[in-house]
């Protein structure tokens, strides 16, 4: 075949070359804006992931080639990058009061949706139930609410964010290791299309980090691989045994709703304060929905939950709440989780209404933390996030200082405290 001559581009007046030429500078100015922006110390650290990932019998040419061409993320959260304000994970759990994360609306949808889910896969959730000890409607709603039941598509590469967080993140050594994982799962011939993740790089329908993966991970199917990204079974099941890992007690409940008197303050409604439900019951609690509790239950150790402080439901905590946190180390998920998986085998909504309290920023959140710590009444974690300990904490100061006890954190009560 004879091509047609292009001569006449040789004239640097002629338009067709003015054009080429421009576009030639423009891709030569972007070649060498990123060659400016390169970052020689994340391609060294990259290299230094060798040996841990050879460990775990990843190949060099998996190696190399999950590597080519990687760049950090800067744009994820929990990252320590100099000069730039901590930018905190952007997890509805830590942002949004009860009442706007826990919606009725939402979970008639997705308890509609889990019911079909839990007729289509009778069988596999009856058998997950029977040989794991992990009941069908709870992994039901971890697979609803990580992944909307698989309708929501992870908008990140795995490898990339695990990358970034063990180079640059605020807990690397950890990351280094589901990094190391995720090469593994490359090697092992996990395609890389498939390991799409959240920015904390779980992958799969029901959210799993590279290492729980290759700890919890179950052929459930039979098909001779584990799949949880394509096989519901497998997550499910995969979902379950990680749950039974973490101590799940078959047989026993998740929480219970409560009604709680005026003799008990919120400052004891956290985890290490616990009784058999027969001493809360001794004290004046109640089951919101006026059943009894079973013998069998009475007998259970659990702690006492108030997430809206003295508003909005209560909660008895027996380990098995404790064990979803695991999951995801958020009261808001776990009642999430908790909840709907009742709402899927029937039951109804929250007796009690979820007030209208508003949440503080995290930097506020922060400040009462570190406040509460120059005090003397809290020994936790500063991260920004009211949990039960903060709550608590926050009760004790309010009960020292006269002020109304709500353990809950107020602009009102900052502003106290400063």
């Amino acid at each position: 075949m004879r091509w047609p001559y292009f001569g006449y581009l040789r004239s640097p007046d002629h338009p067709v070359s003015r054009v080429i030429t421009a576009t030639c500078g423009v891709l030569l100015c972007l070649l060498f804006a990123h060659a400016a922006f390169a970052d020689p110390a994340f391609d060294a650290f990259l290299q230094s992931q060798w040996p841990a990932a050879e460990r775990l019998g990843v190949s060099r040419a998996t190696f190399d080639s999950a590597i080519k061409g990687l760049e950090p993320d800067l744009s994820l959260p929990d990252l320590v990058i100099p000069g730039r304000p901590e930018k905190p994970p952007p997890q509805a759990e830590f942002v949004l009061t009860p009442s706007q994360y826990l919606k009725e609306s939402t979970f008639a949808r997705l308890a509609a949706q889990g019911q079909m889910l839990r007729a289509k896969y009778r069988d596999t959730l009856a058998r997950i139930a029977r040989e794991i000890g992990v009941p069908g409607d709870v992994v039901l709603a971890i697979w609803a609410r990580e992944t909307d039941y698989g309708r929501y598509k992870l908008p990140h590469d795995a490898v990339q964010v695990l990358a970034t967080q063990a180079y640059t993140g605020w807990r690397r050594e950890f990351f280094a290791n589901e990094f190391a994982h995720a090469l593994k799962m490359l090697q092992d011939g996990v395609p890389r299309s498939e390991l799409r993740s959240s920015w904390g790089g779980a992958v799969g329908l029901t959210q799993f980090l590279p290492s729980e993966f290759y700890k919890y991970g179950t052929d459930f199917d039979g098909d001779g691989k584990v799949d949880i990204w394509n096989s519901v079974p497998d997550a499910l099941a995969s979902a379950a045994k990680q749950l039974a890992g973490k101590g799940w007690q078959r047989g026993e409940p998740w929480a219970f709703e409560v009604k709680v008197p005026a003799s008990i303050d919120c400052t004891i409604a956290e985890p290490a304060h616990k009784l058999t439900i027969r001493q809360w019951v001794a004290r004046g609690v109640r089951r919101a929905d006026g059943q009894p509790f079973s013998a069998r239950d009475l007998s259970i150790e659990a702690s006492l939950l108030m997430p809206e402080g003295t508003t909005g439901p209560a909660f008895l905590t027996p380990a098995n709440y404790y064990v979803i946190k695991e999951y995801n180390y958020s009261d808001l998920y776990v009642l999430f989780v908790g909840h709907l998986s009742d709402l899927i085998g029937g039951g109804g909504p929250f007796v009690a209404p979820w007030g209208k309290t508003s949440q503080l920023r995290t930097r506020d959140v922060e400040a009462m933390q570190k406040r509460l710590t120059t005090l003397g009444f809290y020994k936790d974690k500063i991260d920004g996030k009211a949990g039960m300990l903060t709550r608590s904490a926050l009760g004790a100061f309010q009960k020292a200082r006269g002020l109304k006890v709500d353990c809950w954190p107020s602009a009102a009560v900052l502003g106290a405290m400063k």
